[in-house]
């Protein structure tokens, strides 16, 4: 890292060990019923901990870790290899996000000390015309054959290298990985050294944030309610997984003399424009159009409310005329409140011809089992484990929501894109493990432009999700819970097992770093789901 410069904007595409395992109320059945061992091998560190929706923090990332990323011509943090021939100056002012300016001054005989060694180490390096190798060149000599202007700049450089880490000092333990940043301009210092023959200059560095909770300790006691949807109920989810099986063993047929039915598969051209009073001012509705839409009728609780009904009945190549409106809850928001004209065009009308549902349908129903009561029962069992999961999650959800609701905290700026970069790389993964972007395709999404539009974007779901990793660390540290040194030890053996056979980089103190992280997160969920009071309502 160049500490002369703003801190680059990196983003890491590496997995993020904290891919969030557990299935949603939203996981479409057939993906909710396999079982937790299919799961990728990114997701196993998290669900084995039981993960519990957070990312990476870097508020533990202090000083010391951010001395082995700063390149080598840099800063080696360490006051106790180079004593100064007299003591700096440093003058700390707190600013806004969590940020700390350190105004620096270095008396005159540490830049001189600084210039002799600049001087020694040039001597030992150069080979000046006219003189053995070995043999004491005079300075003046020497200076004017390297350069006036290079020894004074090599000076400069050597003076920030040993008092920087004095300078940092107060606040070691505390500064934040790749955040600190010599703000003062290079020709500044170089003006200022070569007129007063000492030197001043200035470093910003983020710092842990501190937590204040409204109310103080109310983590102590939440209420907390949590909202389970219906579909995740066991009972009715094999029941679902049962008829959908069923129907795939059966054949399409088509429908030639009647209109249609419930239970029919239909295939549709759909159009739709908003509903005006100036019906030349009615525009398209892109987002509810399609051609070719194949539609199972058992699945109308899927579309828009009244959609279905408008087109029971409709023969093929009949077209229906209806309008409705978007409810206010609709997934896309553009489309809340719209009052639409639509226009259906039915294509193909199919019935399912399906063979009777006994006995002898159990293996091709379920693989293993002899009879239909076998396989109800193998689906209810894994439903209710799916449901379990859900349960858990949508309680850990509850729990976080809550917390960040209760902290105030001043983020640094440096926390905030390490966070977002983690939570955009995440989501470039999942785009190229369904797409397969190419290298350029990736390129794009990858550059400084995108990743900025993604943080200014998504500014307040990083902030939330930052708000809850502060407040499960700070609970952890206020209640002293701990982890076992064989749990922790036994997490980083298994991810680090799964990255090899699955052939991906990664690096072993990271992993680390993520599994600690991890078990903390466990460990205060665990503690807060003893001491707060939970009711479940089904929505």
């Amino acid at each position: 890292m160049d500490l002369l410069s703003s801190t680059t904007l990196r983003l890491n595409l590496k997995p993020s060990l904290f891919h969030n395992s557990r299935l949603s109320a939203s996981t479409p059945l057939s993906e909710r019923i396999r079982p937790i061992r299919e799961f990728t091998s990114f997701q196993r560190l998290t669900f084995a901990s039981r993960q519990f929706s957070l990312r990476i923090s870097s508020t533990r990332r202090t000083l010391a870790q951010t001395q082995r990323s700063i390149h080598a011509s840099a800063v080696a943090l360490d006051t106790d290899k180079d004593k100064l021939p007299a003591d700096i100056e440093v003058t700390e002012t707190e600013e806004p996000s969590s940020r700390v300016r350190l105004t620096v001054k270095v008396p005159s005989v540490v830049c001189e000390d600084c210039y002799k060694n600049v001087i020694m180490e040039i001597t030992k390096q150069s080979k000046v015309p006219g003189f053995r190798p070995g043999k004491n060149v005079p300075e003046t000599i020497l200076v004017n054959y390297v350069g006036k202007k290079n020894v004074q700049r090599a000076t400069i450089e050597s003076i920030l290298k040993r008092t920087l880490p004095h300078a940092m000092s107060s606040v070691t333990g505390k500064a934040l990985k790749d955040s600190v940043r010599i703000v003062t301009k290079f020709p500044e210092l170089e003006e200022a050294y070569s007129l007063q023959g000492f030197l001043r200059y200035d470093v910003v560095v983020d710092v842990a944030p501190e937590v204040k909770w409204i109310p103080e300790n109310g983590y102590k006691d939440l209420k907390i309610v949590v909202g389970i949807d219906s579909d995740i109920d066991a009972q009715k989810a094999s029941e679902e997984e049962l008829r959908r099986r069923h129907k795939n063993l059966g054949s399409l047929r088509i429908v030639t003399d009647r209109g249609l039915q419930i239970g029919d598969v239909v295939v549709l051209d759909i159009s739709a424009t908003t509903v005006e009073q100036d019906e030349s001012n009615a525009r398209q509705i892109p987002a509810a159009e399609s051609k070719g839409f194949h539609f199972d009728t058992e699945e109308g609780d899927k579309l828009l409310p009244g959609f279905l009904d408008s087109i029971i009945g409709i023969q093929q190549g009949e077209t229906k005329y209806f309008q409705l409106v978007f409810p206010e809850s609709w997934t896309q928001e553009s489309l809340r409140g719209i009052h639409a004209q639509f226009t259906v065009e039915c294509k193909e009308i199919f019935y399912r011809d399906l063979p009777k549902l006994d006995d002898s349908l159990a293996d091709r129903l379920l693989p293993g089992c002899s009879t239909l009561e076998q396989v109800r029962e193998s689906l209810f069992q894994r439903c209710k484990e799916v449901e379990q999961t859900a349960r858990e999650q949508a309680t850990d959800n509850a729990i976080l929501d809550q917390l960040r609701k209760m902290i105030e905290v001043d983020i640094p700026q440096s926390l905030f894109e390490e966070q977002g970069r983690q939570l955009y790389g995440a989501k470039l993964l999942q785009i190229q493990a369904n797409m397969k972007l190419d290298q350029k395709q990736l390129a794009s999404l990858s550059s400084p432009k995108a990743v900025n539009e993604y943080l200014e974007s998504q500014r307040e779901n990083i902030i939330n999700v930052i708000k809850q990793n502060l407040a499960v660390g700070d609970i952890f540290q206020r209640e002293n819970l701990q982890y076992s040194t064989d749990e922790l030890v036994k997490e980083v053996e298994n991810s680090i097992a799964e990255f090899k056979r699955h052939k991906q980089e990664y690096d072993e103190e990271r992993v680390r770093e993520q599994v600690q992280e991890i078990l903390e997160g466990a460990k205060v969920l665990e503690w807060l789901k003893e001491h707060a009071g939970i009711q479940y309502v089904t929505r």
